[in-house]
Protein backbone atom coordinates (compact mmCIF):
# COMPACT_ATOMS: atom_id res chain seq x y z
CA UNK A 1 0.00 0.00 0.00
CA UNK A 2 2.96 2.35 1.09
CA UNK A 3 4.91 1.79 -2.54
CA UNK A 4 1.47 2.38 -4.02
CA UNK A 5 0.42 5.66 -2.37
CA UNK A 6 4.54 7.10 -3.23
CA UNK A 7 3.79 6.13 -6.74
CA UNK A 8 0.45 7.36 -7.15
CA UNK A 9 2.78 10.86 -5.54
CA UNK A 10 5.32 10.22 -7.87
CA UNK A 11 2.62 10.50 -10.98
CA UNK A 12 1.00 13.33 -9.62
CA UNK A 13 4.46 15.27 -8.93
CA UNK A 14 5.56 14.16 -12.97
CA UNK A 15 2.21 16.09 -13.99
CA UNK A 16 0.08 12.68 -15.06
CA UNK A 17 -3.77 12.50 -13.87
CA UNK A 18 -4.23 9.59 -11.89
CA UNK A 19 -7.53 8.01 -11.40
CA UNK A 20 -7.39 5.01 -9.91
CA UNK A 21 -10.40 3.23 -10.05
CA UNK A 22 -11.91 1.10 -6.58
CA UNK A 23 -10.87 -2.04 -7.27
CA UNK A 24 -6.96 -0.85 -8.38
CA UNK A 25 -5.06 -0.16 -11.26
CA UNK A 26 -6.22 2.68 -13.87
CA UNK A 27 -8.83 1.16 -16.18
CA UNK A 28 -8.08 0.02 -19.65
CA UNK A 29 -10.53 -1.38 -21.79
CA UNK A 30 -8.30 -3.91 -23.52
CA UNK A 31 -10.58 -7.28 -22.69
CA UNK A 32 -8.99 -10.59 -23.23
CA UNK A 33 -5.42 -8.72 -23.52
CA UNK A 34 -5.24 -9.13 -27.49
CA UNK A 35 -6.23 -7.18 -30.64
CA UNK A 36 -7.89 -10.40 -32.45
CA UNK A 37 -10.75 -8.31 -33.88
CA UNK A 38 -7.59 -5.59 -34.91
CA UNK A 39 -5.45 -8.13 -36.34
CA UNK A 40 -4.41 -6.97 -39.56
CA UNK A 41 -4.52 -10.21 -42.69
CA UNK A 42 -0.86 -9.99 -42.68
CA UNK A 43 -0.39 -11.08 -39.43
CA UNK A 44 1.11 -14.34 -40.61
CA UNK A 45 3.68 -12.74 -42.50
CA UNK A 46 5.17 -11.35 -38.88
CA UNK A 47 5.31 -14.49 -37.92
CA UNK A 48 7.05 -16.15 -40.78
CA UNK A 49 9.98 -13.73 -39.63
CA UNK A 50 10.22 -15.58 -36.38
CA UNK A 51 13.51 -17.57 -35.64
CA UNK A 52 14.35 -20.39 -33.67
CA UNK A 53 15.11 -19.34 -29.64
CA UNK A 54 18.71 -19.42 -27.88
CA UNK A 55 19.38 -22.38 -25.60
CA UNK A 56 20.07 -20.09 -22.54
CA UNK A 57 17.89 -18.76 -20.36
CA UNK A 58 19.60 -15.52 -19.99
CA UNK A 59 19.01 -13.52 -16.82
CA UNK A 60 18.69 -9.57 -16.41
CA UNK A 61 21.66 -7.34 -15.67
CA UNK A 62 19.60 -4.49 -14.05
CA UNK A 63 19.43 -4.56 -9.77
CA UNK A 64 16.19 -2.99 -9.99
CA UNK A 65 14.07 -5.77 -11.93
CA UNK A 66 12.35 -8.54 -10.26
CA UNK A 67 12.30 -12.32 -10.60
CA UNK A 68 9.40 -13.96 -9.33
CA UNK A 69 9.72 -17.72 -8.15
CA UNK A 70 8.16 -19.13 -11.76
CA UNK A 71 11.26 -16.90 -13.35
CA UNK A 72 9.45 -14.36 -14.99
CA UNK A 73 10.61 -10.65 -14.66
CA UNK A 74 8.26 -8.53 -13.36
CA UNK A 75 7.80 -6.60 -17.05
CA UNK A 76 8.21 -3.17 -15.71
CA UNK A 77 12.01 -1.83 -13.74
CA UNK A 78 11.62 -0.86 -10.24
CA UNK A 79 8.21 -2.37 -9.79
CA UNK A 80 8.16 -5.37 -6.96
CA UNK A 81 5.79 -8.54 -7.21
CA UNK A 82 4.39 -6.85 -3.88
CA UNK A 83 2.99 -4.00 -5.63
CA UNK A 84 1.44 -5.58 -7.81
CA UNK A 85 -2.56 -6.22 -8.37
CA UNK A 86 -4.40 -8.94 -9.82
CA UNK A 87 -7.30 -7.91 -12.31
CA UNK A 88 -7.27 -10.52 -14.25
CA UNK A 89 -10.87 -11.37 -13.83
CA UNK A 90 -12.18 -7.47 -13.57
CA UNK A 91 -15.26 -6.42 -15.79
CA UNK A 92 -14.88 -4.83 -18.64
CA UNK A 93 -17.24 -2.84 -21.74
CA UNK A 94 -19.92 -5.46 -22.86
CA UNK A 95 -19.38 -7.69 -20.65
CA UNK A 96 -16.05 -9.01 -21.25
CA UNK A 97 -12.91 -9.48 -18.53
CA UNK A 98 -10.20 -8.25 -18.42
CA UNK A 99 -7.35 -11.35 -18.55
CA UNK A 100 -4.06 -8.89 -17.99
CA UNK A 101 -2.92 -7.11 -15.22
CA UNK A 102 -2.40 -3.41 -15.59
CA UNK A 103 0.87 -2.46 -13.88
CA UNK A 104 1.29 1.40 -12.79
CA UNK A 105 4.37 3.39 -13.27
CA UNK A 106 5.33 6.89 -14.71
CA UNK A 107 5.09 7.53 -17.92
CA UNK A 108 8.68 6.33 -19.67
CA UNK A 109 9.60 3.42 -17.26
CA UNK A 110 11.53 1.21 -18.92
CA UNK A 111 9.34 -1.88 -19.78
CA UNK A 112 11.31 -5.36 -20.33
CA UNK A 113 10.73 -8.71 -21.96
CA UNK A 114 9.07 -11.18 -18.91
CA UNK A 115 10.72 -14.03 -20.65
CA UNK A 116 13.11 -15.12 -23.49
CA UNK A 117 11.80 -14.97 -26.85
CA UNK A 118 11.20 -13.73 -29.98
CA UNK A 119 9.35 -10.41 -30.95
CA UNK A 120 6.30 -11.56 -33.42
CA UNK A 121 4.61 -8.53 -33.99
CA UNK A 122 5.12 -4.61 -33.29
CA UNK A 123 1.69 -3.20 -33.45
CA UNK A 124 -0.34 -0.12 -33.35
CA UNK A 125 -4.18 -0.63 -32.52
CA UNK A 126 -7.05 1.17 -31.68
CA UNK A 127 -7.58 -0.60 -28.04
CA UNK A 128 -3.86 -1.48 -27.29
CA UNK A 129 -2.17 1.32 -29.06
CA UNK A 130 1.79 0.76 -29.01
CA UNK A 131 2.03 -3.09 -28.39
CA UNK A 132 4.71 -5.81 -28.30
CA UNK A 133 3.60 -9.80 -28.99
CA UNK A 134 6.38 -12.01 -27.68
CA UNK A 135 6.37 -15.44 -28.40
CA UNK A 136 8.20 -17.81 -26.21
CA UNK A 137 10.85 -20.32 -26.33
CA UNK A 138 8.29 -22.93 -26.26
CA UNK A 139 6.80 -20.94 -29.36
CA UNK A 140 3.07 -21.81 -27.47
CA UNK A 141 3.30 -18.69 -24.69
CA UNK A 142 2.68 -15.71 -26.17
CA UNK A 143 3.61 -12.04 -23.46
CA UNK A 144 1.90 -9.12 -24.79
CA UNK A 145 2.67 -5.70 -23.71
CA UNK A 146 0.25 -2.84 -24.85
CA UNK A 147 -0.48 0.82 -23.86
CA UNK A 148 3.25 1.89 -24.67
CA UNK A 149 4.78 4.97 -25.02
CA UNK A 150 7.33 4.42 -27.11
CA UNK A 151 8.95 0.50 -28.42
CA UNK A 152 12.76 0.91 -27.57
CA UNK A 153 14.85 1.81 -30.75
CA UNK A 154 15.62 -0.66 -33.25
CA UNK A 155 13.50 -3.78 -31.88
CA UNK A 156 11.58 -5.82 -34.46
CA UNK A 157 9.80 -8.38 -35.59
CA UNK A 158 11.66 -11.68 -35.57
CA UNK A 159 13.97 -10.03 -33.10
CA UNK A 160 15.06 -12.20 -30.13
CA UNK A 161 14.81 -10.86 -27.04
CA UNK A 162 16.63 -12.27 -23.53
CA UNK A 163 14.76 -11.88 -19.99
CA UNK A 164 14.72 -8.54 -18.77
CA UNK A 165 15.58 -6.75 -22.33
CA UNK A 166 14.04 -3.51 -22.52
CA UNK A 167 11.26 -3.22 -25.07
CA UNK A 168 9.92 -0.22 -24.84
CA UNK A 169 8.24 2.55 -21.49
CA UNK A 170 5.50 2.68 -20.10
CA UNK A 171 2.28 5.08 -21.52
CA UNK A 172 -1.02 5.31 -21.90
CA UNK A 173 -1.67 4.77 -25.65
CA UNK A 174 -4.79 3.30 -27.12
CA UNK A 175 -7.89 3.58 -25.29
CA UNK A 176 -6.32 3.76 -21.31
CA UNK A 177 -7.45 7.33 -19.80
CA UNK A 178 -5.50 9.75 -20.96
CA UNK A 179 -2.40 10.26 -17.90
CA UNK A 180 -3.38 7.37 -16.12
CA UNK A 181 0.26 5.80 -17.24
CA UNK A 182 -0.08 1.34 -16.88
CA UNK A 183 1.53 -1.41 -18.85
CA UNK A 184 -0.96 -3.73 -19.85
CA UNK A 185 0.58 -7.18 -19.41
CA UNK A 186 -1.14 -10.26 -21.14
CA UNK A 187 -0.16 -13.87 -21.58
CA UNK A 188 -1.59 -16.46 -23.19
CA UNK A 189 -1.34 -19.77 -24.71
CA UNK A 190 -1.59 -20.60 -28.69
CA UNK A 191 -1.89 -23.73 -29.90
CA UNK A 192 -0.12 -22.64 -33.13
CA UNK A 193 2.16 -20.13 -33.23
CA UNK A 194 1.29 -18.73 -36.44
CA UNK A 195 -2.24 -17.79 -34.36
CA UNK A 196 0.26 -15.40 -31.90
CA UNK A 197 -1.94 -12.78 -31.21
CA UNK A 198 -4.63 -15.60 -29.93
CA UNK A 199 -5.35 -18.38 -27.35
CA UNK A 200 -5.99 -19.02 -24.33
CA UNK A 201 -6.03 -16.44 -21.30
CA UNK A 202 -3.25 -17.23 -18.15
CA UNK A 203 -3.47 -15.01 -15.13
CA UNK A 204 0.25 -13.53 -15.27
CA UNK A 205 -0.03 -12.82 -11.47
CA UNK A 206 -0.06 -15.49 -9.89
CA UNK A 207 3.21 -16.05 -12.30
CA UNK A 208 4.64 -12.80 -10.90
CA UNK A 209 4.01 -13.00 -7.09
CA UNK A 210 4.31 -16.68 -5.90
Amino acid sequence: MRARLLLVLLLAASGCRFEAPPDGPPACDCADGRDVADAPPDAAADTARVTPQDAGQGDPDDDNLAIAPSGLVVPVRGVDPGDLVDTFRAARSEGRTHNAIDILAPRGTPVVAAARGTVARLFESEKGGRTIYVLGADRRTVFYYAHLDAIAPGLAAGQRVRRGQRLGTVGDSGNAAPGNTHLHFAIWRTADPADFWDGEPVNPYPLLTE
